[in-house]
């Protein structure tokens, strides 16, 4: 069974995650079938870039997202508009209507840095 899940990536103690098609089978950062987007969660807010048509291609063909993954998806309203993808309607006006959603989430260059812990 494939699944849509994040891959860590990034430095110690500053993740950025790839959101991959993976067999269930695989470990988390093992082989995956392809790359479908990013998620960086240290910038404020956090940046959420996909391949939509990639994600809708892998929904079609059975792929189940993990929690975090629909977590995500649904934060950029991605679920409803494979809800409407199913229903019939065109490519075109969702990859317009996901352009909109994305150009709304103002993106800070700047990551958060997390504090050094006291000891």
């Amino acid at each position: 069974m494939v699944r849509l899940r994040l891959r860590r990536v990034g430095l110690r103690n500053q993740p950025s995650y790839r959101i991959i098609a993976a067999d269930k089978e695989k470990p988390r950062d093992g082989r995956f079938l392809e790359v479908i987007g990013f998620y960086n969660p240290r910038t404020e807010p956090a940046t959420i870039d996909f391949k939509e048509d990639k994600v809708f291609q892998w929904l079609s063909q059975g792929a189940q997202p993990s929690d975090s993954v629909k977590q995500i998806f649904n934060q950029v309203g991605l679920m409803d508009r494979y809800a409407k993808f199913k229903a019939g309607e065109s490519a075109e006006t969702l990859a317009e209507e996901a352009k909109k959603v994305y150009a709304s989430r103002v993106v800070s260059s700047k990551t958060n840095i997390a504090p050094k812990k006291k000891e």
